[in-house]
């Protein structure tokens, strides 16, 4: 296909029990095989340790002293600290009663004590179960007794929560550690239900350094990561050693190929959730490369601050952020006057041209870059060298902008919690790659499959289907749930959902997904994602959920309006009221509508894509009403729960209308 993919099988044709497959491919950096895991290393321990021993005193875990409730610079522990205080607190566990294979649970925000309880459940095979920051306790509730989590690490502000579910969670879990202190209080309504609680401090006194660590398999379950899913109970992903290192040192080599690995000089800024895949790989990545990791405060009102303290040169965001990012630069740049902005559109062009034409970033303008993108680049504390994104896709004109105006390489990539992360990677310093997730990493190899309902053919001339995958990060289950297991895994391949299209260059494009997709009255198939991002390239919203049944010939939307661009609107057309009134007006819908489906006519959305009718929600969906997922995807059936109502009152209109 390109120089960045090889092709290794023939395609499938079409069956009567099962639609045709395209070729196999792995990456090309792959060689003949898929990479395998070096000797010696049997572990994410083993990474761990090795650090420790190449660069006991470098900073590993730094967070901000706060003094007199203001933050102050950052204070670190040393590889070797880092590790004593793993071994330590791995020896208290055990102490506890648990053995290898036993299962403990790590609640709370980015912290050095969360890496410090993952490491010291890596040291003696303990099996951790992170329990998500961002969702509620009936979920907290959940993975504690589906995994049978026995012991949980628990960030201070997060020791009310699980107090509020300790009661129907007694019949595993028998201890709380608090990363940092726990009140009297606590302690005795803990033990009022037989659950021993210690602060941080307390337990690590429990660790007498007595226990022999135990020896460590490739096949060891290192960690069972709950999904939060958009539909039903969460699924606990079932994630070993063998399967993690191996997405790690992948990792590793596509960057010692293409641009530069990391080193023990690198800075890793931490505040995505380390109870996601995502940061989790890159986390463990900067151990295994020696790099130091510096958390957040946990307060977004003080991310850029915290980020022009630490000063990273790796910094890991999903599409929100970044387009937050874009957004913020923007308006400086619209606010600096015309002449600053005439000159930074020049240098931005300038500067993208060479790009296209395939100059590197380093040599596409760089007197440009200290003349005029300096101050952006500043904004992320100055020594960025490599932007990661993932999680979603990351809208292509925010792409190009951070690629034009940071004065660092870019790689975005696809991957699942089932694929330990990343599976595709876009080459970091290639053009070319834009609005791509890059090429199969090194562990993986990968083919699509057709899907004819949706008009997909993996066959075609350019191929479209969903993305299969096999390869040595795959999980190797969903804990307790071998049904739901058989349901993704069929001919030894790995059935992601996700509907993705080859690009010539090797690359992939992610461009809809299959389970999102329903039919109308009139037999008409919806894919209701693809539509969802045609519409949000209307800038006038900022999210859209879009409806429909089977029941129904047409599609309606919940809209969340863009504030600023509807208060325009109104002063503009006389119209008078707070933004939610505005968005409680008859004619603001009608705008929005009417305005939603020129975007779908200008990207040849079909009549019945379109939408006959909105509802304008002021406020954005959100976690607490349990709308989204914590990485921001649409929670559909709940979206449909809380919304009933205006769901049915859009019908009875849009058919009013009609007649």
């Amino acid at each position: 296909m390109s120089i960045y993919t090889v092709k290794v099988e023939e395609s499938t044709p079409a069956t009567d029990q099962k639609p045709s497959a395209g070729p196999v491919y792995r990456c090309i950096y792959a060689k003949n095989a898929l990479m395998d895991l070096p000797p010696g290393l049997d572990s994410l321990w083993d990474f761990f340790s090795s650090s420790v021993q190449r660069n006991p005193k470098n900073r590993m875990l730094g967070r901000r002293q706060i003094i007199d409730s203001k933050a102050g610079p950052y204070v670190w522990f040393t590889y070797e600290e880092a590790y004593d205080a793993a071994l330590r607190i791995g020896s208290a566990i055990r102490s506890r009663g648990l053995n290898p294979g036993d299962r403990c649970g790590i609640y709370g925000s980015n912290c050095p004590e969360w890496i410090i309880s993952m490491e010291a459940c890596n040291s003696h095979c303990i099996t951790y179960v992170p329990l998500y920051d961002t969702l509620g306790a009936n979920a907290v509730e959940f993975i504690i007794n589906h995994a049978e989590v026995s012991i949980a690490f628990v960030h201070e502000n997060k020791i009310p929560a699980i107090l509020t579910c300790l009661a129907r969670c007694t019949s595993h879990l028998k201890t709380i550690v608090s990363f940092g202190e726990i009140s009297s209080g606590q302690k005795k309504e803990a033990e009022d239900l037989g659950v021993s609680c210690f602060s941080w401090k307390e337990f690590a006194l429990l660790g007498n350094l007595d226990h022999e660590l135990p020896k460590k398999e490739r096949s060891d379950i290192c960690t069972i990561m709950y999904t939060s899913g958009t539909t039903g109970e969460p699924k606990g992903v079932i994630l070993t050693n063998g399967a993690i290192m191996a997405e790690v040192l992948s990792t590793n080599q596509l960057l010692l190929e293409t641009v530069e690995a990391g080193t023990e000089e690198d800075t890793y800024f931490s505040f995505l959730p380390l109870a996601h895949i995502y940061d989790q790989i890159i986390e463990t990545y900067c151990i295994y490369s020696g790099s130091s990791i510096g958390f957040w405060q946990g307060d977004v009102r003080y991310l850029i601050e915290d980020i022009v303290e630490l000063k990273p040169t790796m910094f890991c965001g999903v599409p929100r952020v970044y387009d937050r990012i874009y957004t913020g630069i923007m308006e400086k740049i619209s606010a600096g006057g015309a002449l600053r902005k005439t000159l930074f559109q020049y240098a931005y062009n300038y500067k993208l041209r060479n790009l296209e034409k395939g100059l590197q970033q380093d040599k596409a303008a760089p007197l440009l870059d200290k003349l005029v993108f300096d101050k952006i680049k500043q904004g992320l504390g100055g020594r960025v060298r490599i932007l990661l994104s993932g999680a979603a896709p990351l809208p292509r004109h925010v792409e190009e902008f951070l690629r034009v105006t940071c004065c660092c390489v870019l790689s975005q990539g696809y991957g699942l919690t089932e694929s330990c992360g990343g599976c595709f990677a876009s080459i970091a310093d290639e053009f070319s790659m834009m609005g791509t997730v890059g090429v199969p990493m090194t562990t993986i190899e990968t083919r699509l499959e057709s899907v004819p309902e949706l008009g997909y053919d993996a066959l075609a001339s350019v191929p479209r289907g969903e993305i299969c995958l096999r390869g040595k990060t795959l999980f190797s289950g969903y804990h307790k749930r071998q049904d739901l297991t058989e349901d993704v895994f069929m001919d030894g391949w790995f059935h992601t959902g996700d509907i993705g299209e080859w690009q010539p260059n090797g690359a992939m494009k992610i461009i809809d997904r299959k389970k999102n997709i329903f039919k109308l009255s009139q037999g008409e198939y919806v894919a209701v994602e693809s539509i969802e991002s045609t519409f949000l390239q209307c800038p006038l919203v900022t999210s859209i959920w879009v409806y429909g049944n089977s029941f129904e010939s047409f599609l309606v939307a919940v809209v969340v309006p863009d504030r600023k661009a509807l208060e325009e609107w109104a002063v503009n057309n006389s119209e008078t009221g707070d933004f939610k009134l505005l968005c409680a007006s008859s004619k603001a819908r009608k705008y929005i509508l009417d305005e939603l489906n020129s975007t779908g006519q200008k990207n040849k959305l079909r009549g019945f894509e379109m939408l006959r009718a909105v509802h304008l929600e002021p406020y954005p969906f959100d976690i607490e009403r349990d709308l989204i997922t914590p990485t921001f995807k649409l929670k559909r059936p709940q979206l449909l729960k809380y919304y009933k109502d205006r769901i049915d009152q859009l019908y009875d209109e849009a058919k009013g209308k009609k007649e």
